[in-house]
């Protein structure tokens, strides 16, 4: 797996021989659903995690942002372990989850109303907050959207306030969770580049779990493909592709060969039911 750079420089990411069964019963009788991840990714890099459907890319998340603790193995990010769900990092899943009786601005501003330190300081600094999440609505192309509500909203609209929902804390990373499976194709892309630019911007560490070839290739520095199920990192490809990458690049022969090369890894995974060694 990737190494940090620098010699010396921790990684931010670091899952040392990882396991997890998800229950006493199962880890006797030797039933993973993730199995001997090991996993570095330094500071501010963007990664993709594919695979076959019920391989544990989601069981993979769930660990990284504490909400579960390996069997066996640790977990180390920003050079801290992990035990417990971790506050630096912030989500985002397929569907937006809006709740309807709040405004879009609202509905951006709830982790500040519910998490410390923030929500501590909420009533005094509401301002400062709401502004900065007018400016988030803003970067993402919904400037003047701050007092519609979501069933007002197109679905592309309303994942696009999920992320600023999930930034509006300012988190060191980002977890994205199929974020944009549920949308047409022309709304995807789009939000590919709004991603994009907001990740450019600002350098959070990103991890987005995707069915979409195409997306993983466009978006990360580096591909992770899972096995079936019990999950392992089976292929690491990095992303040569140089930044900023336009959805031109989508067209051409190198972007294109390597989504063949990763959908012929998971080809072969789902047709065999067996790991693929690189």
């Amino acid at each position: 797996m990737q190494e940090a750079p620098g010699g010396s420089d921790a990684p931010f990411v670091d899952f040392d021989q990882v396991w997890l069964a998800y229950n006493d019963d199962l880890l006797a009788k030797n039933i993973f659903a993730v199995e001997d991840i090991n996993l570095k990714v330094k500071k501010g890099e963007f990664i993709a995690i594919v695979g076959p459907s019920g391989c544990g890319k989601s069981t993979f998340m769930k660990l990284t942002t504490g909400l579960r603790m390996p069997s066996m193995g640790k977990i180390r990010i920003d050079g801290q372990p992990v035990t417990g769900p971790l506050k630096i990092s912030g989500m985002a899943f397929q569907s937006p989850s809006l709740l309807p009786w709040r405004t879009t601005i609202d509905n951006v501003l709830l982790p500040l109303e519910i998490v410390e330190p923030f929500r501590s300081q909420f009533r005094d600094r509401r301002k400062e907050f709401e502004e900065r999440a007018l400016k988030l609505l803003e970067s993402v192309g919904l400037g003047g959207m701050g007092k519609k509500y979501p069933w007002e909203l197109s679905g592309g609209m309303q994942q696009r306030a999920s992320i600023c929902r999930a930034l509006i804390h300012e988190p060191k990373m980002l977890l994205l969770d199929e974020p944009f499976g549920a949308l047409d194709a022309f709304t995807r892309e789009e939000l590919w580049c709004t991603l994009r630019d907001l990740w450019e911007a600002q350098k959070f560490n990103v991890i987005l779990v995707t069915h979409d070839l195409r997306e993983s290739v466009f978006l990360a520095d580096t591909v992770y493909c899972m096995s079936r199920s019990p999950g392992r990192f089976v292929v690491q490809r990095d992303i040569p592709i140089p930044r900023t990458r336009d959805l031109e690049v989508t067209y051409t022969p190198e972007f294109t060969d390597i989504v063949h090369e990763l959908r012929g890894h998971i080809g072969a995974m789902r047709k065999a039911g067996t790991v693929i060694n690189q």
